[in-house]
């Protein structure tokens, strides 16, 4: 199986996410690159998969503290699995409710548009 390597400047590019902010993830052991054999930071095609549900993870509003927690479990591998999937279902039930409140925020919403649209017709009429 070949694996394929990345320099920080490739990895920050397939990422979209800037060497800086590739450095705080380190910093904050987010992430772990290998390193090749001039010590320079190496990314494979398992650190983007990773990269990828990291930003899924704080795109849908998961604080950085947890994500950090869950980095650290996924890094002692498997006797965390139980333990990560509650993390994962906590946090789905957290945006549940985030949606079903923006549901109820955009029902109303309709509510007052459709209102505005009978009293501008009402006055158009007259």
């Amino acid at each position: 199986m070949i694996f394929l390597e990345y320099s920080i400047g490739e990895f920050s590019k397939l990422t979209n996410l800037g060497i800086h902010t590739l450095r705080y993830y380190e910093h904050e052991h987010l992430i772990t690159p290998g390193r090749n054999s001039n010590n320079r930071r190496c990314y494979t095609d398992k650190d983007l998969t990773w990269i990828d549900f990291i930003k899924r993870l704080k795109d849908t509003g998961m604080p950085i503290k947890e994500i950090q927690h869950y980095a650290e479990l996924r890094a002692k591998g498997e006797p965390t699995l139980s333990e990560r999937m509650e993390m994962l279902i906590s946090h789905r039930k957290t945006l549940n409710e985030q949606i079903n409140q923006l549901q109820e925020h955009m029902k109303k919403l309709d509510e007052k548009i459709e209102f505005y649209q009978r009293q501008i017709e009402s006055i158009t009429r007259e």
